[in-house]
This record gives C-alpha cells, sequence and structure tokens, in this order.
C-alpha cells in the first residue's frame, strides 16, 4: 500500500465527513480520521489489504463515524456506541449500501469499545477497534513511520478530554444511555466521583500525549 493522507471521495464519503464534522466536536473529528489512518497502517502491518474482507470505503465509514453518537444528533436515550451505530447505518442505507455491508459497520461501531469482542466480529470490527486503540496510544509502533505526518494534519486538540466530556454529557441524560460496565456508564461514574476518569489519566500517560 502506498499510504496516503487522501481521504476517500463521492457523495458517501463526503456525506459522512459533513455528519461528522458538522456534529461531532473537532477533536472528536480528528480522532476519528486518524483511526481511519491508522486502522489501514494496521491492515497492511497485518498483511490484510488483499484480504477479500478488507473494504477501504467500509473501513473509512466505520472508524470515522465511531463516535457519532458523542455528538449533537444522538438523544442520548441508548449507550453511545449503539446511538453511533444507529445513525451510522441509516446515512449508509440512504446512499443505497448493500444491507450486509450496513451491518458489517453496524457492529464494527457497536462493538468498538468491547475488547475480546470486536477482535473476533470480522475483519472490518478487528480494524475498527484497532485503529481507535492506536489513537488512544496502543501498539504505536505500528505506526511509527508515518504519526508526525498524520497528528501534523489532523492534531489531537486534547481528544481524550473531548471525547470524555461528549460521553459523560450525553450518559448523564438517561439510565439506559450509561448501564453499569459500559464505558459511558463507568465514564459518568468516574467523573461524578474524581472529577477526572481513567481514560484521560491514560491518554495522557500515553506516547501520543492527551
Amino acid at each position: 500500500m502506498t499510504f496516503t493522507l487522501d481521504l476517500p471521495t463521492g457523495p458517501l464519503a463526503d456525506a459522512v465527513l459533513h455528519t461528522v464534522r458538522s456534529s461531532v466536536s473537532t477533536p472528536i473529528a480528528h480522532h476519528s480520521v486518524r483511526s481511519f489512518y491508522f486502522a489501514q497502517l494496521l491492515a497492511e502491518h497485518e498483511g490484510a489489504l488483499d484480504d477479500a474482507a478488507y473494504d477501504r470505503d467500509l473501513l473509512f465509514a466505520a472508524t470515522v463515524m465511531h463516535d457519532l453518537g458523542a455528538g449533537e444528533l444522538a438523544p442520548g436515550r441508548a449507550r453511545f456506541e449503539v446511538e453511533g451505530a444507529d445513525l451510522a447505518a441509516a446515512l449508509l442505507t440512504e446512499h443505497d449500501v448493500e444491507a450486509a455491508d450496513v451491518d458489517r459497520v453496524w457492529e464494527a461501531i457497536a462493538l468498538h469499545t468491547s475488547p475480546g469482542i470486536a477482535e473476533r466480529r470480522g475483519l472490518l470490527a478487528h480494524l475498527t477497534r484497532g485503529g481507535i486503540g492506536i489513537d488512544f496510544g496502543r501498539t504505536v509502533e505500528i505506526v511509527a513511520h508515518r504519526e508526525k505526518e498524520i497528528h501534523a494534519a489532523y492534531p489531537r486538540l486534547a481528544t481524550a478530554r473531548s471525547l470524555t466530556d461528549a460521553i459523560v454529557e450525553r450518559a448523564a441524560r438517561s439510565t439506559a444511555a450509561a448501564p453499569r460496565y459500559s464505558l459511558g456508564g463507568e465514564l459518568l461514574r468516574e467523573r461524578r466521583a474524581a472529577g477526572t476518569t481513567e481514560l484521560e489519566r491514560a491518554a495522557a500517560a500515553s506516547p501520543w500525549g492527551e
């Protein structure tokens, strides 16, 4: 693969970017695009680019829209991962994406905070969670040769704090949005108890910083 910062183009890709940029904060949008780049580099590292299940356009959709549930379109009536997956599925369906592919993207987004599960639900879910994880400082050696140009194009801007703020705000809207042991539920409880969260502390200590 010849790595490039060029993003997919066309009506669907344009709609994905517009929806994300108009509904989530800039730090979250940057995190989402970086996750796409990192997921591509993970696919290359694992020799998955020639896998029949690898689809760059679906990977773009899943990674870039994975935090829609932390944005203004999400009502906070369910877990943010599920609301984001629903929003992404609706957009893909509007653009005539095949139902099976819509379901793959839905699953990848809904499971992106589920370690040990996403990795076993197919290549798209695995790469989506993996790219997001790299942006939070996991297995960074995989992308060390490209991270500077990616961060220069899409700087971090206090990603962890901004994302936590958004998730907590929506988790506080209903009990269904913050079930015990869900990411939203735990972030809300940690913020209320200590004013900060393990996610924020871990991000600050990661190789990328917050």
